[in-house]
């Protein structure tokens, strides 16, 4: 799986590193992922996503069904690992 949030769609972005001479390398700015288990009430079962500290916000925000449904709405969320 790729480096791509589950929830938002973050996902790395590129740019340069600028010394103090001004000379510039490429770098990239990883997003802030993480595995979290969820369980998902509405149909009684633990989910496992890859999502990063802004898709956590907003599924505390929204509620995970709401979240879920947004993100697969938005063609973020392809496929959900059931555990279990």
């Amino acid at each position: 799986m790729s480096k791509i949030c589950q929830i938002t769609g973050k996902k790395a972005m590129v740019g340069n590193n600028v010394s103090h001479s001004k000379r510039r390398t490429k770098r990239v700015f990883n997003v802030n992922l993480f595995r979290k288990k969820f369980y998902w009430v509405e149909q009684e079962e633990w989910i496992d996503l890859k999502i990063s500290a802004a898709g956590l916000r907003t599924i505390n925000k929204l509620g995970l069904d709401a979240a879920v449904k947004k993100a697969i709405e938005n063609g973020f969320l392809s496929e959900i690992r059931v555990i279990g």
